[in-house]
């Protein structure tokens, strides 16, 4: 009886078949490239989140901003952290940002840092969404155009044995089975990466009113 093998499908396949074995295992490269690089992120942010919390155990705002940049390799919490050495507007320039009061210029700055860290947590998300989406599809498109071009080629020879159409269509199979293999890690990692961004940007949210009640309260002081 005849392995199915991926070499068979290989020597069988045309140049469709070899595109699309070719896009399957550009789609796992660089969903795995993504998987390892978001997963280190992932584990240093992670690490980092303490970092708040030594920051208000500082005795002053510039000692704060600096345990914050000593403990946060990727600048997730510096990004928030970093607003506290911003100098209040005078009140007196012509611009929209400084015709409101210190208040809601803290929450823009505070909003606008929430932003540009949620950017970076979020970088790459998309196409693991993308790869974990389509690659079944894909691998399935290579079984279906794997089992056409057997039929075909059974078709052509004017004689049909079950030998000959067995080896194949099951190798054809096999594409489907690696567009699995290339969407699960995908998913599952996907996954993983959205809980840990949204236990982060929670963190985010709760430094931000925290900064924003200080920054405020000692701008009324003043």
């Amino acid at each position: 009886m005849e392995h199915f093998t991926f070499a068979g499908y290989w020597e069988r396949g045309d140049a469709i078949s070899h595109a699309i074995a070719w896009l399957l295992l550009a789609m796992s490269l660089a969903s795995w490239f993504f998987i390892l690089s978001k997963g280190l992120m992932s584990w240093r942010v992670r690490r980092s989140a303490r970092v708040v919390q030594r920051f208000w155990d500082a005795p002053t705002l510039a000692d704060g901003v600096a345990v914050v940049s000593a403990g946060d390799a990727e600048g997730i919490y510096l990004a928030l952290a970093e607003q506290c050495t911003v100098p209040a507007p005078d009140g007196k320039g012509n611009s929209l940002g400084t015709a409101v009061g210190r208040s809601e210029q803290v929450t823009r700055l505070l909003r606008d840092a929430i932003h540009r860290s949620t950017v970076r947590l979020e970088l790459g998300l998309t196409l693991l969404a993308s790869i974990a989406s389509t690659a079944p599809f894909v691998g399935l498109l290579g079984t279906v155009w794997g089992i056409y071009h057997a039929l075909a080629a059974v078709s052509s020879s004017g004689a049909v044995e079950i030998d000959k159409v067995a080896g194949p269509v099951g190798e054809a199979l096999i594409m489907t089975g690696v567009g699995l293999m290339v969407a699960i890690p995908a998913v599952l990692a996907y996954n993983g990466f959205n809980r840990v961004n949204r236990l982060t940007l929670s963190e985010l949210d709760a430094f931000a009113y925290d900064l924003h009640a200080y920054l405020t309260q000692d701008a009324a002081k003043r």
